[in-house]
């Protein structure tokens, strides 16, 4: 029986992440005009919210970002160290979320903002100086992480019970 249920929360949390990588990837190439370059305001960057709800989300936004990038074109360097960038933020965002839920949006802002002007640097040729490039990620950081993102957070922790279920007993 308590294999069962084992197997049971694996599909289910399995099925949670896949659900969220096709959401980003969706959501990534229906805004793609606005998804990538030097001032880039990726919607699907909402979704970084979701660890704090079910730890699926982690791999499922780690395999959205990657297979986002991979369809729309990105350089190599992008499809790998944008992903990446995206597990850490993901990653952290479970971590403290569990400490407070005002801290979820913070670890993917960081990631993205100290990573992505690197990519942009030496997988696109950026000539924008690290800092500046710095400047404009952050900005479309905070404000699809931790203006939308946080809308997003809050209208979710209202069904938390109905969309995120704990257990399958």
């Amino acid at each position: 029986m308590e294999k069962r249920k084992n197997n049971l929360k694996n599909v289910y949390l399995l099925a949670y992440g896949a659900a969220i990588a096709a959401i980003y990837v969706t959501l990534t190439m229906v805004f793609a005009p606005i998804s990538f370059g030097p001032i880039q305001f990726r919607i699907s960057e909402i979704l970084c919210v979701l660890p704090f709800f079910t730890p699926a989300a982690v791999p499922g936004l780690f395999l959205g970002c990657f297979l986002a990038n991979l369809f729309c074109g990105a350089a190599v360097l992008d499809v790998v160290f944008g992903s990446l960038a995206t597990l850490i933020g993901a990653a952290g965002s479970l971590y403290l979320g569990k400490k407070s839920r005002w801290l979820v949006c913070l670890p993917p802002i960081l990631a993205n903002t100290v990573i992505i002007p690197w990519v942009l640097r030496y997988a696109y040729g950026s000539t924008d100086l690290i800092p500046f490039a710095m400047v404009t990620v952050g900005v479309g950081e905070i404000l699809a992480i931790g203006v939308l993102g946080n809308m997003l957070l809050f209208t979710l922790d209202r069904y938390k019970g109905l969309l995120f279920k704990k257990s399958l007993a």
